[in-house]
């Protein structure tokens, strides 16, 4: 074998110094095997902690786990003649060879190459002389089964003289395989520099869970220094519930050998009372053997990333919140419903119990509350919520139920939050469930509209400064939306009373119906705020007991739907005390109509007409301000003495009509357009009417709505007023009418209540052929005398004598007028029924004109003498002339009787 005196001894220093380096570095085991004071390689104390044994140590058989685990060692003995006489197990396993084929071989010819054979003959030559020698060589492995070449490999040989049985000289080789050595360095340099130098907390633990060592980072952090934390326990370091579980863990890793990963651990280190939290690593460490020596524990603080993320979460679970609240707070325009939406968002997403105060006079529907610069106004409690126990509110006096008005103290929190409009935190009571209590005012416009309280029951986390953050925002959305529903009631109720305004008062009356009315504003029944409409009924009385029934709808809602329908309102009432056909007051409403949407109004109609487009598309500007009204309107005429009803429709509903023992049936009247659209004229349809017969007048809202077509509505409404469960038509009292209103409605509610509801039901009660009296008389002077007799027999036997004298006056004053003025013959009519009525017809087109006599005049003061007797008087166009008609109230009613010799003398 060649020797490299040279290398040799440095490579034994450097192995000198691996060993002592691997005796230190490496498990007590194998510290305690690399120990020369009677260790035994391999050799363990009782308690298996690797200490050396003292010298009386006993020979023990130990498992594998020493350094010669790391380091490959191998040996074999060459015998007197050169050649190998003993091949060991870890020989075969350094090169390879079995014993059966290295046992006779030179290992010089076999190992070393051909150049340095000779000089490794010389050397061992000199071993076998008795010479000892330690040196590295280079060897190769011989070759293989097929002829290749096998490794090659530098080794530290250690040969040691011996002699035989016989006394002849042999050898003992120990071969160490140096670039193993060599790699065990560079990796103990590594793991020395990894262990050391890691920024995070690094601990090796052994089977007894017990500290082995520590690096520079943990002790920083622990306190003392690496060597002072040898032998501790997890118990040591953490509470001691925390510290259970991770020595349940180790355990774990210990017997499965699965790692773990990202494991959260929470404690304190010495000198802070901050809670700290780390993320950590287990994974078993094994020997070179594979025996498991221990844990490995690696950890990072991430206290301040797990602070982040938990800010990060709060925002989130905070603009989640909000946007929650966007959605849910605000859908509808009742100003409790509000308030309930914002409490169904903060419990338990924000708080546990919660509570909305409101002020008594925004409720009530004052513009200014008194009270609101010292916050002692009164509030009413609107809304109150609890994730726990029905518990209430501590540290603000005693409970307040919903619904209740109270007021705070002037020294409380929640006073101080009114006056000052910012958040106030309410102190806790000892021993109460509520830790932590925010009281927020609810501001919007910069007007305070009550207060919320939002509460944190022990256990739960106290508000902070984000926490206070939010609740004002939550407040403030809340307040706006209630601030909105404050003043869409105002607005609302307002255009009620409006439009209720506009609505005959109490149960209107006419001659020869019994009328029965219902207004329902939207969603009435259902109680959710809605806009007023613009549906509208009328009953005006005409002369002649006839009587205008009056049903429409104007387009649109709120406040402008309400104006309009009081204009076209007033217009009909107007229209009809002229007495016109109801085509014509249809053809005068839609003038108007057209009107109300012209800039300049009802007089600036006929610019904006369909006979006037071209002028108006010249004015663009003043189109672009106009606005467009659209109305419905069915215009009816009954005359109570003929049972005859004329109707005119501008696209409404066709009216129902019931007759006796008859199935509703709806009347075919042509629907002409819509009032303020123009261009056609409007048709009339006359039907007689049978006594007893119900008719019915209506707007869209009670048949029609989003989830049930028109079509179908009318069916059901057809189907109520001939339902056999309803008053029979017989029972003709008004209370039975009555009820006919209530069935309808009563039937259609599940069906409609969206939109505003008109219903109009008229009784046909016809004027008793006895309470007429109608005769024709000749144009000839004494038809005056034959009427003043007619008018005193039928007032006769009406046991009217009290009306004798002032009939008679005022018939002869308006035979006598159509004698002298009118054409034709002459037909004289008395009708009884809530009043006296006379009407003189002729056929002539001129209107009587009521003028004023002189002192000096002979005539002219028939009228004059008319007006001053009788309640009322005026003329009507008919279809073959006109007819003068004067009314007298019955006696004993409210209105007394003018005295004639007081009218005559007045008149001079």
């Amino acid at each position: 074998m060649s020797e490299i005196p040279a290398r040799a001894t440095e490579s034994a220093r450097a192995t000198e110094s691996a060993r002592a380096k691997a005796s230190e570095d490496a498990p007590d085991g194998a510290r305690a095997a690399a120990a020369g004071d009677g260790a035994l390689p391999g050799g363990r104390t009782p308690a298996g902690r690797g200490e050396a044994l003292p010298g009386d140590a006993m020979w023990q058989s130990s498992p594998p786990g020493s350094i010669y685990d790391y380091i490959k060692v191998a040996s074999f003995s060459i015998g007197p003649d050169g050649l190998v006489d003993q091949w060991s197990v870890r020989a075969e396993q350094l090169f390879g060879i079995p014993a059966q084929r290295a046992l006779g071989v030179d290992p010089i010819d076999v190992f070393i190459d051909p150049d340095l054979r000779e000089r490794g003959q010389r050397k061992m030559a000199e071993i076998l002389d008795g010479r000892e020698w330690t040196g590295v060589v280079p060897f190769r492995i011989p070759h293989g089964e097929g002829g290749e070449c096998g490794k090659r490999g530098l080794a530290e040989v250690y040969v040691m003289p011996t002699r035989t049985r016989d006394g002849e000289k042999a050898a003992v080789c120990v071969v160490v395989d140096v670039r193993t050595l060599r790699s065990i360095e560079t990796d103990l340099a590594a793991s020395q520099s990894i262990f050391g130098q890691s920024p995070f907390g690094f601990l090796l633990i052994d089977p007894d869970l017990k500290v082995r060592r520590v690096n520079q980072r943990f002790a920083s952090v622990f306190g003392g220094s690496p060597d002072d934390h040898r032998g501790r326990g997890v118990h040591d370091y953490l509470p001691r519930a925390e510290a259970d579980r991770i020595t349940a863990t180790l355990r774990r890793v210990l017997e499965t050998g699965e790692s773990i990963t990202d494991m959260h651990v929470s404690g304190f280190v010495p000198g802070s009372e901050e809670r700290r939290h780390w993320s950590v690593n287990m994974y078993r460490v094994h020997s070179g053997s594979g025996r498991p020596i221990g844990v490995a524990w690696v950890g990072t603080d991430i206290t301040a990333r797990r602070e982040a993320a938990r800010e990060a979460a709060a925002a989130r679970r905070n603009l989640a919140l909000l946007n929650d609240a966007g959605a849910r707070i605000g859908t509808s325009l009742d100003l409790e419903t509000t308030a309930r939406e914002l409490l169904d968002v903060v419990v338990p997403g924000f708080c546990d119990l919660a509570t909305v105060d409101l002020y008594q006079g925004l409720l009530t529907g004052d513009e200014a509350p008194h009270g609101l610069v010292d916050g002692s106004a009164a509030l009413r409690r609107v809304a109150y919520a609890s994730a726990v126990a029905d518990v209430p509110f501590l540290g603000t006096g005693q409970r307040v139920q919903v619904g209740a008005v109270h007021h705070y103290p002037f020294t409380s929190p929640c006073a101080d939050a009114l006056r000052t409009a910012r958040p106030r935190t309410v102190p806790a009571e000892e021993g109460g469930l509520v830790q932590s209590t925010l009281a927020v005012p609810m501001v919007a416009h910069d007007t305070v509209v009550g207060l919320a309280q939002f509460a944190r029951t022990k256990g739960s986390e106290p508000f902070g400064d984000r926490d206070r953050g939010l609740a004002v925002e939550l407040a403030a959305r809340a307040a706006v939306c209630i601030d909105n529903a404050r003043l869409y009631r105002r607005e609302h109720e307002r255009a009620l009373i409006l439009q209720r305004s506009l609505l005959p008062p109490g149960d209107p009356e006419a001659s020869g119906l019994d009328i029965a009315c219902r207004y329902l504003p939207g969603n009435a029944a259902t109680g959710r705020p809605s806009e007023v409409g613009g549906d509208w009924f009328d009953v005006i009385e005409l002369p002649g007991h006839r009587t205008a029934l009056v049903v429409g709808d104007v387009m649109g809602r709120g406040l402008r739907a309400a104006v309009a329908m009081g204009e076209l309102r007033t217009a009909v009432r107007t229209l009809a005390q002229l007495d016109l056909e109801p085509a014509e007051v249809l053809a005068q409403l839609d003038e108007i109509a057209r009107g109300l949407g012209a800039p300049g109004g009802p007089s600036q109609a006929s610019a904006v007409g369909v006979q006037q487009a071209t002028r108006a598309a010249r004015r663009p500007r003043e189109a672009d301000l106009s606005e467009v009204y659209l109305a419905t309107c069915v215009y009816a005429v009954y005359d109570s003495v003929t049972r005859r009803c004329t109707f005119a429709n501008a696209g409404h509903l066709p009216p129902v009509l019931v007759e006796p023992g008859e199935s509703a049936l709806m009347l075919d009247v042509p629907p002409g357009l819509p009032l303020g659209v123009g261009g056609e004229p409007f048709e009339e349809v006359e039907v007689e009417l049978p006594e007893g017969a119900l008719l019915a007048l209506y707007t869209d809202g009670l048949v029609e709505s989003r989830d049930h077509p028109l079509d179908e509505g009318l069916r059901a409404f057809v189907g109520a007023l001939a339902d056999p469960a309803r008053p029979a038509p017989r029972a003709a009292t008004h209370r039975d009418l009555e009820d006919v209103c209530d069935h309808v409605l009563n039937t259609l509610d599940s069906h409609h209540g969206e939109d505003d509801i008109a219903l109009l039901m008229a009784r046909v009660q016809g004027l008793p052929a006895e309470s007429v009296g109608d005769w024709t008389l000749p144009r000839e002077p004494r038809s005056v005398g034959r009427a003043r007799e007619h008018a005193r027999e039928r007032l006769t036997a009406w046991d009217l004598e009290p009306l004798v004298d002032t009939t008679e006056l005022l018939v002869s004053e308006l035979v006598t007028n159509a004698l002298r003025y009118g054409e034709g013959e002459i037909r004289l009519r008395l009708l009884l029924d809530r009043s006296l009525v006379c009407e003189v017809w002729d056929s002539g087109l001129v209107q009587p004109r009521r003028r004023r006599a002189r002192d000096t005049d002979e005539g002219g003061r028939g009228l004059q003498l008319v007006g001053l007797l009788s309640a009322a008087w005026g003329s009507r166009r008919t279809p073959r002339g006109k007819t003068v008609w004067f009314e007298l109230p019955l006696p004993g009613g409210d209105t007394g009787l003018p005295d004639p010799a007081e009218a005559l003398l007045s008149l001079f």
